[in-house]
């Protein structure tokens, strides 16, 4: 069902060098990013092990109720607190 001849696609060397000069480009970033993203990985270690070492002492529980900002309420205890006023 071909119609016409298929067209010639002809890669000069102006392609060619742009073409090398997009790729450098987008790895120089891609290094950038890689290193950045490193950099920020070792500071938040470096803080989450300052937290660690510090006076702070929270269970992970805590730690990770804080992050989220929930504050469980406490529960009132005793029997009477689950089944009203009946006792058993």
């Amino acid at each position: 069902m071909l119609r016409r001849k298929p067209t010639r696609l002809e890669l000069k060397l102006d392609d060619i060098e742009e073409f090398e000069s997009i790729r450098k480009d987008l790895e120089s970033r891609k290094k950038q990013r890689e290193e950045a993203d490193a950099a920020a990985a070792g500071e938040e270690a470096a803080a989450a092990a300052a937290m660690a070492l510090g006076t702070d002492h929270k269970s992970r529980e805590q730690m990770i109720n804080d992050r989220i900002g929930y504050k469980p309420q406490p529960k009132a205890g005793g029997r009477a607190a689950h089944f009203g006023t009946f006792e058993f």
